[in-house]
């Protein structure tokens, strides 16, 4: 059990090692956001620019002008929504090479309430033309997948939870941004899942599997550019979709499946997520249930999914 931040701070510290021009910015919450690590290590290159989001990201496309890798962190809720304009108009219009890895993503921040739940901020950032979208599974996807957008040369924005999560992966895993991958074969049904929803993806399918449903399950990291192949592929075979995330239905992994199968393969797609509304104080499982985002609500909308072939 690994929090996805933790794996990302572990992660920085990793490359920082090896890539000096990688740099670390923060909004005074790095014991949060984990970013702490690389402050101790690398205090050179590492920048606490208060409780000032929009500058934070400014300063970030200065250093990335200069060849620098600005890595930014912030909670979700203020890096998507406080940030926007300047992640909009100096992030992603001139291209830069900006990493905004947002944490304390979702519902399962739990007490700390509905101001601090971002479930929209999928949809804000896969809407900006030139970003790159992603959603780690666990802590090994996370690790991962922070080298690999080092990497990677443009604007990106990466979800990051606040509460640990199983092991969906080995040591031996290879991220590849715009893949999704197959964690386990079915024909009746596509279960579609990211973040934390992947593990409950799984849980779901071994349920189903027991009363005689085959269900394939889906790890679907990059939102944007959003593995279109395999979806299609999953549609054609299965011809009933579910979609899993700890977000807003509005906008996010479920409409992005959507937007590919209507116009590709129209099937019917079940959208397991947050209904259009905000959360609220409670530990992370209770949230889970109540806004119908466990195993068993995977499980549901897979039998509706199937009746309505």
């Amino acid at each position: 059990m690994v929090a996805t931040r933790d794996a990302y701070g572990k992660a920085l510290v990793n490359i920082g090692k090896v890539n000096d021009n990688v740099v670390v910015l923060d909004a005074d919450l790095s014991k949060s956001t984990k970013t702490y690590d690389f402050s101790k290590n690398f205090p050179d290159r590492f920048f606490n620019m208060g409780i000032a989001e929009q500058n934070l990201i400014g300063a970030a496309c200065g250093l990335a002008s200069c060849g620098k890798i600005p890595f930014v962190s912030s909670f979700a809720m203020f890096a998507s929504g406080r940030a926007f304009e300047i992640i909009r108009n100096s992030v992603c219009y001139p291209k830069l090479n900006v990493k905004i890895c947002a944490t304390h993503a979702g519902i399962t921040v739990g007490e700390d309430g509905a101001t601090h739940q971002s479930v929209e901020d999928i949809s804000i950032m896969r809407s900006i033309p030139n970003m790159t979208v992603l959603v780690p599974a666990d802590g090994i996807e996370t690790e991962k997948m922070i080298e690999e957008i080092t990497k990677f040369n443009g604007p990106t924005y990466v979800r990051l939870g606040r509460s640990a999560v199983p092991n969906v992966f080995n040591d031996n895993y290879k991220f590849e941004i715009g893949k999704g991958t197959i964690l386990k074969e079915g024909t009746d049904v596509t279960i579609i899942a990211c973040g934390i929803m992947v593990n409950e993806a799984l849980k779901a399918s071994e349920i189903l599997s027991q009363e005689g449903i085959s269900a394939k399950v889906v790890n679907m990291s990059t939102i944007k550019p959003i593995d279109k192949e395999l979806i299609i592929n999953c549609a054609k075979q299965t011809k009933a979709i579910v979609t899993a995330e700890e977000h807003s239905i509005i906008g996010g992994l479920g409409s992005s499946v959507s937007e590919v199968t209507s116009s590709e393969c129209p099937v019917i797609v079940e959208k397991v997520g947050i209904k259009d509304t905000f959360g609220e104080s409670g530990t992370p499982n209770e949230l889970m249930k109540k806004y119908g985002i466990t195993s068993d609500d995977i499980v549901d909308a897979c039998k509706v999914s199937i009746s309505k072939k």
